[in-house]
């Protein structure tokens, strides 16, 4: 169709998310005792991607909960102001054997600090 099928999008959102946590020490994804389950996602389409073009993220922290957080991804065609796409998903953050919640561990809180909005 000429275009990055739309749950490519979403695999953008989870790479960039997953890359800041796991660069800074909040995400081990093979042995850590918590990891975030996704319960919610959504995207808005404004500009097609189209593969091999580079695409640049934009990421940000919207809401911090006990056990959750919202994180907002805007995605861009390489060097473009306008993003192709925007969207969310709200991570609830489990204990790794029960899937019970757990509050947000010290070093998640810290790796998302510099990405909170107002």
């Amino acid at each position: 169709y000429g275009h990055v099928n739309n749950v490519v999008y979403y695999s953008f959102f989870d790479t960039v998310v997953n890359r800041w946590l796991i660069e800074r020490g909040a995400l081990d994804i093979e042995s850590g005792a918590v990891i975030g389950l996704v319960i919610e996602t959504h995207c808005n389409y404004f500009a097609p991607l189209a593969f091999p073009q580079d695409v640049q993220a934009g990421l940000r922290v919207a809401h911090l909960g006990a056990s959750s957080v919202r994180y907002e991804v805007g995605l861009f065609a390489a060097g473009q102001a306008t993003a192709a796409a925007a969207g969310h998903f709200v991570h609830v953050y489990v204990d790794r054997v029960t899937r019970r919640p757990v509050p947000l561990p010290a070093v998640l809180l810290a790796a998302l600090q510099p990405l909170r909005v107002a």
